[in-house]
This record gives structure tokens, C-alpha cells and sequence, in this order.
């Protein structure tokens, strides 16, 4: 024998070590697998969880105090995609390039009147409103009893001091194509999670 086939001897591998080697080798395979398709799942549910939260329902965060104390600044709503609104709605509409939060109270055709008080009538009726604690004027600019235009609708704001809304030819009625939809449920502050009304 010569020295080589020793070398030879002590080079090779043993059966355990090839076995080992072997499962290894299927591990990080089956490893990869893995890791890739979790990688492509968890990308189709963000997308989809994306798709549904822009087209269906939208999540928004509470800027401004003008909808105190139904909604303070911070809070997290959902909203549903939605185009028809009952008087006491929450609605979620586009104005330039920024989204506000107001309280539906009148449809199209709609008289609305506010005396000094604060008292909303709407067609003669007094509106009950549970959901605001200060009644005012507020920044009115329009002249009052005031009809809605067709295809538009006449929107306030819950704290009716600081609130810039219908009353006001800066925001003016909201246009149904201006809609973006109806608040439905807070999900942020925690101890304030639930439905709005």
C-alpha cells in the first residue's frame, strides 16, 4: 500500500456524516420553501387587507377638535364605503385634497335653519341632537333658512363653536361625488373601541 490510499482513508466521509449532511441539505431546501411562500402570503394579504381598506373601508385618524366629543383628536375609525345617509350619519368626505369628518343633517331640497341659539330646524322641524353638549351658531356665513342644492347635502360638526362646515361657504354643501363613506366603529383608544353614533 502506498501512502496516497491512506490519505484516501481519512478523507472520506463517513455514512453518519453523508446522512447528516444529506438532511441538511433537505432542511434548508424545505426551509427556503417555506420562508418563500409565508414571504408571498403574507404579501397577498397586505395587498388584499390594502385593497379592501381603500375601496370598502377606510381607516382614518381624527384630526382637530371640530367633532368633539363624539370624536376627539387621535382617534381611529373605520368608515364604509356609503352614499346614503340618514340625519345624524357620520360622514367621511373629500374637500380639496383633505378628508373631513362632519355630522350629516340635511338632504337635498332640505330647508335649514339655526336660530341664535344653536337650535337646528330642518323643513320647520327641530333636529334632536343628542350628540352635541354646546349649542351655537357658529361660523355662519349663509343665509339662513338656507335650501340644500340638488345633489348635495348640508353637513355640522359636533362642537359647533370651532367647526367649519355647512354654515360656511369655505366648506359649503358636500357634493355626492365629494362622498368617501359613513363612520361606523372607532378601533383607537382602546377604552373607546365600539361603534360611533
Amino acid at each position: 500500500m502506498n501512502g496516497s490510499s491512506e490519505q484516501d482513508i481519512i478523507d472520506r466521509p463517513s455514512t453518519e456524516q453523508l446522512k447528516t449532511e444529506y438532511n441538511r441539505v433537505i432542511y434548508n431546501k424545505k426551509f427556503r420553501r417555506v420562508m418563500r411562500s409565508t414571504v408571498y402570503i403574507l404579501i397577498v394579504v397586505a395587498a388584499i387587507a390594502v385593497l379592501v381598506a381603500t375601496l370598502f373601508m377606510p381607516v382614518l385618524q381624527i384630526y382637530g377638535s371640530s367633532m368633539a366629543p363624539t370624536l376627539d383628536e387621535g382617534d381611529i375609525v373605520i368608515s364604509l364605503k356609503y352614499t346614503d345617509f340618514d340625519p345624524g350619519d357620520l360622514m367621511v368626505f373629500y374637500i380639496g385634497n383633505k378628508i373631513l369628518v362632519k355630522r350629516y343633517i340635511a338632504g337635498p331640497g332640505q330647508w335649514v335653519n339655526i336660530d341664535e341659539k344653536g337650535n337646528v330646524f330642518v323643513d320647520g322641524k327641530l333636529l334632536d341632537e343628542p350628540y352635541v353638549q354646546q349649542k351655537a351658531l357658529g361660523d355662519c356665513n349663509i343665509e339662513l333658512p338656507y335650501q340644500v342644492p340638488e345633489n348635495r347635502v348640508f353637513c355640522m360638526g359636533d362642537h359647533r363653536t370651532t367647526s367649519v362646515d355647512s354654515r360656511n361657504t369655505a366648506v359649503g354643501c358636500i357634493e355626492s361625488d365629494q362622498l368617501v363613506g359613513k363612520i361606523v366603529f372607532r378601533v383607537w383608544p382602546l377604552n373607546k373601541i365600539g361603534p360611533v353614533n
